[in-house]
């Protein structure tokens, strides 16, 4: 596939490394030779140095002959300009990053779709939105719906007084049939592996679990930790992403929002009328404590500095903040972070890179989530009449080993998967896969 990036910062870097890593022909356009320097040392690109609002540029890049045209620079109005100029000069599809929840609202985005844009997707709104949903979920580190809410990812840390602690996957399952759960995956050290029955589980090891809804609560008890209420919740940062989770928390649970810069706290002062609103530096431990830290339920650390989430939350977690969420952005970090105990990293790179990789598959991609702290991925396909899939049952399909299919959904029914199932023509099929298997497993589905 032929796929133009429009703005090689952050998550355009992120989405060149990624999406060349799968044999795709990148383009990468930018204004500042330094960047495109930079992102050609991470990838394998053409680089395009100039304004990508101008025909010029894009000609030069090719837009025409593009299959995809994903346009993410910080500024909103030169993201939804080319995106309108890449489709009208050819693109196939053509997409935009947005930071106005204003423009995803049902009678604004048929506009655009009339203007030539495909899709629009706003990082920021669904990441305040996965705080919220784990805010929901205290026990796992993460907690992704499929299907509309039948199946769900459930990913959470062992802790000491865990029952799956030393015990084989094989002693876990061997006594009972038809399991409502299944083990995709255990990351341990850095390392995701895809378990078989001999895998022991040990104390910090991170677990995967595909289920149904109803055996959520019966797959969170294996972690050892047990849900909490939350009445208390502070966030430290007035950014888009700390503002949303206010604006949406405000009316069910005392929040307080932390913001160093006055003026900015006494505007969102005035925005977020059922919201303390506190001008403070969140480094400062004396502050915080004076703040009540030590009192909330749940901490949100999402500022514009990787540094000051991990340092705020890490004092968060010594204080005994029972749920600690820290906004990362920088990819280094994520893996130091979670060795220290934060509970949940949140990335926009990581959700961005969710939102767009399905449109790169050939595949019937229903959903895909790039998931934080391992290269893994979790995709949701829909399975094609007559493809590989349905010819034979699970474990005859010569499946990936460094992929594995969690479970399936057919109308109302769900099953778990396991070896002696067949799959249908258009079940939604929900697969974990590590990265080399990622652009193996779409020909079983097609």
């Amino acid at each position: 596939m032929k796929i133009v990036i429009s703005g090689v910062g952050e998550v355009g870097s992120h989405l060149a490394k990624m999406l060349s890593g799968n044999y795709h022909d990148i383009t990468v356009i930018d204004d500042d030779p330094k960047r495109l320097e930079e992102v050609i040392s991470l990838a394998d690109v053409i680089t395009i140095e100039g304004d990508c609002t101008t025909f010029a540029t894009l000609k030069k890049a090719a837009v025409r002959k593009a299959d995809l045209f994903i346009a993410v620079r910080p500024e909103e109005s030169v993201n939804i300009i080319s995106a309108v100029l890449a489709k009208q000069l050819g693109a196939k599809k053509s997409i935009a990053r947005i930071d106005n929840n204003e423009y995803l609202e049902p009678n604004n985005k048929e506009m655009f779709i009339e203007m030539g844009i495909d899709y629009l997707f706003y990082p920021e709104k669904v990441a305040a939105r996965e705080v919220i949903n784990l805010l929901g979920h205290t026990s796992t580190t993460e907690y992704v719906d499929f299907s509309g809410g039948k199946l769900s990812l459930v990913v959470f840390k062992l802790d000491s007084s865990s029952p799956l602690l030393d015990k084989t996957l094989l002693e876990i399952t061997k006594d009972r049939e038809n399991l409502p759960y299944r083990t995709v995956a255990i990351s341990r050290g850095g390392e995701t592996i895809i378990p078989r029955g001999s895998d022991k589980f040990y104390e910090n090891d991170t677990i995967y679990v595909i289920t149904n809804q109803e055996s959520v609560q019966d797959v969170i008890a294996f972690s050892g930790k047990t849900n909490i209420d939350i009445n208390n919740l502070m966030i430290l940062g007035g950014s888009r992403i700390g503002v949303r989770i206010a604006t949406e928390l405000q009316n069910e649970v005392n929040v307080k929002l932390i913001d160093y810069n006055a003026e900015k706290a006494y505007k969102l002062a005035e925005q977020l009328d059922k919201t303390l609103i506190i001008s403070e530096d969140g480094r400062n431990t004396d502050a915080m404590l004076e703040e009540g830290l030590n009192n909330m339920d749940a901490f949100v650390a999402v500022t514009g500095r990787s540094e000051t989430n991990i340092l705020a939350a890490m004092l968060a977690k010594r204080m005994g903040v029972k749920k600690v969420i820290a906004e990362v952005e920088n990819l280094n970090y994520i893996n130091l972070a979670e060795s220290i105990g934060i509970d949940t990293i949140i990335n926009k790179k990581l959700i961005t890179a969710s939102n767009i990789f399905r449109f790169t598959m050939s595949t019937d991609v229903q959903a895909i989530k790039c998931l934080t702290g391992s290269e893994a991925e979790v995709l949701e396909f829909i399975v094609k009449p007559n493809s590989p899939a349905t010819k034979q049952k699970i474990k005859n399909l010569g499946f990936p080993h460094d992929a594995i299919i969690g479970g399936i959904v057919r109308g109302d029914k769900i099953f778990i998967a396991t070896g002696n199932m067949e799959i249908n023509a258009y079940d939604r099929v929900v697969v974990f896969a590590l990265p080399d298997a990622i652009s193996r497993i779409g020909k079983y589905f097609n």
